[in-house]
């Protein structure tokens, strides 16, 4: 009968340890000393270890940092219809919205050309936290026409939901017109928020959402946590 090889003692050890909530979503395991001291092996076999979990897809890498637990990825539709309660809940998580701030401002120059605006027209704004299973997983702000909607802050306060809130200042749907996405470093801030280290990969979103009319009423920016979302694109 053969001996299982010591480096695959080390990987099952850590993933009855994940398993057991020892380590959670995100956290960093110890290091590959600390791993080769409690083991009694050198670096080497730890490091063949690691990199076995990493090819399951349980933990990544991050250079300079350690290696972490890794969060399955969410599902995140975006297409013609985007409801993040509804795209969230539908991929088995439990959605959760946090408000950072609700303030009104003069507009920008692409915040007015994305909303048909003169800039320097008054907007609200709407910064906060998309959360799944209490993880954040996007920093965003959406900007709304002051005019159009002179009480989307108040029902925003109230619902912490973008539809809802539209539906009651009198919009009862709304859809997607179009969506810009790029690839970036996570800012210091944004890092902060997302509880990622800085420069880890985000994915910057800029959309804009039109009324049944064709009215622009929502110019959105979000900054997704890259390895916890997928993207999916689609015509809903």
């Amino acid at each position: 009968m053969s001996k299982t090889p010591i480096w695959k003692s080390i990987a099952l050890a850590l993933i009855s340890d994940i398993a057991e909530g020892r380590y959670d979503t995100g956290d960093r395991l110890p290091t590959e000393a600390q791993l080769a001291a409690k083991h009694g092996v050198n670096r080497h076999t730890v490091r063949r270890a690691l990199a076995d979990l990493t090819e399951q897809g349980l933990v990544h890498p991050r250079r300079g940092a350690g290696v972490f637990v890794a969060a399955r990825p969410t599902d995140y539709p975006i297409g013609k219809r985007v409801r993040y309660h509804q795209s969230i809940s539908a991929s088995g998580k439990i959605p959760g919205k946090k408000i950072l701030s609700l303030t009104t401002r003069t507009s920008d120059a692409a915040e007015a050309e994305a909303l048909s605006l003169t800039p320097g027209d008054p907007v609200h704004v709407y910064d906060g936290l998309s959360l799944a299973d209490g993880q954040p997983i996007a920093l965003f702000q959406s900007v709304f026409p002051a005019k159009r909607l002179p009480k989307i802050l108040t029902a925003l306060s109230e619902t912490q939901s973008v539809t809802k809130a539209l539906q009651r200042c009198g919009i009862d749907d709304y859809t997607r017109h179009s969506t810009r996405l790029t690839a970036r470093a996570a800012s210091a801030t944004q890092a902060l928020h997302l509880r990622l280290p800085e420069g880890a990969p985000v994915l910057h979103s800029i959309g804009i959402n039109i009324a049944p009319d064709g009215t622009p009423i929502e110019y959105g920016r979000t900054t997704f946590a890259g390895e916890r979302v997928t993207l999916t694109l689609g015509d809903d």
